[in-house]
């Protein structure tokens, strides 16, 4: 080859190559053009909140904007996704928090006015784990005596629950049924009402979120989640225990209106992946006694899918209404 040829191919190369270079450089696109709200539907200083406000804190750097926190909290934490329903989706208003008013309220609200196919899914950043716990001096020392004794008793075991139709009720439920045990179920307006009823004995066990017990005098016989939790290895899973089909728990997120645009949504979710491992984030999860658990949108979307349907499925089969 001659060398003029030779340069000539070489430069052609060159030519070729110089646009998917110049685009693997550029730097992300700018959309946020003011701060960012990130509403969330639950009251200030709860482990929510304060894992939001990390998770704000983190993503603001990401974005180039501030991302300010505002409560909404009230209505089972429905006002606040009812305005994020309202919002324009242009990625300046998002929402952190549990999917619960997303997964269970439009079937036990009236009036909600959104389902789970009303959002876009950023990302999932921790898991509120629910479990079976009982006094510390209870007779059930173990799951599988737990168990048990549910089955053989002639009479229900009473059980609390942070309400009708909350994780708590509707894991308990679930669970029963899968085990065929028998279960009689008394609301308590939150897992703070609730513990002091169970340590006086006069309920037989509580279905609270596990960083809501921490230090306090209980034995933790299982848990609600795919894998066992960190702090609490040696307690088995209600899959471990023959619960195939568990629902999801207290699934953490970051929620956008509907119909964002695709590259504000990629930034996004890029934003939440990192601020997951941030030292402020990661700071806060362990000390509200929460778990890490990223995933990304598709991954999000779909889980919430699923337990929308499941717990659909349940809420009909106990016939609860809305309200």
């Amino acid at each position: 080859m001659g060398r003029t040829l030779r340069n000539g191919f070489l430069l052609g190369l060159a030519l070729a190559f110089a646009p998917a270079a110049t685009q693997a450089q550029a730097p992300a696109p700018i959309w946020a053009t003011r701060p960012v709200e990130l509403i969330v539907p639950w009251t200030a200083g709860g482990g929510v909140d304060i894992v939001a406000r990390a998770m704000a804190q983190a993503m603001s750097a990401e974005i180039g904007q501030t991302v300010f926190v505002t409560n909404r909290e009230g209505a089972g934490g429905t006002l606040g996704f009812r305005a994020l329903v309202a919002a324009t989706p242009d990625g300046h208003v998002l929402a952190a928090g549990p999917a619960t008013p997303v997964t269970n309220a439009p079937y036990l609200v009236k009036g909600v006015a959104y389902d789970a196919e009303s959002f876009e899914y950023i990302c999932q950043y921790f898991e509120n784990v629910f479990a079976v716990v009982v006094r510390a001096d209870s007779k059930f020392k173990t799951a599988q005596d737990f168990v048990a004794a549910a089955k053989a008793s002639p009479t229900e075991l009473t059980y609390g629950s942070p309400g009708v139709g909350s994780i708590g009720h509707l894991s308990a439920e679930n669970m029963g049924a899968a085990l065929h045990m028998k279960l009689q179920h008394i609301p308590f307006r939150g897992d703070a009402a609730g513990l002091p009823v169970l340590l006086k004995g006069d309920i037989d066990f509580l279905v609270p979120a596990v960083s809501s017990v921490r230090g306090q005098n209980v034995r933790v016989l299982a848990v609600f989640s795919e894998t066992r939790h960190p702090s609490l290895p040696d307690v088995p899973t209600a899959k471990e225990l023959g619960v195939e089909r568990s629902l999801s728990q207290g699934l953490n997120g970051l929620f956008a209106p509907k119909g964002i645009p695709a590259q504000v949504k990629a930034s996004l979710e890029r934003a939440c992946a990192n601020a997951v491992k941030s030292e402020s984030v990661v700071k806060a999860l362990e000390n509200t006694g929460q778990v890490a658990a990223y995933l990304d949108s598709a991954q999000f979307r779909a889980r919430i899918a699923d337990d929308y349907k499941l717990k659909g499925e349940l809420i009909r089969r106990l016939g609860l209404k809305g309200e």
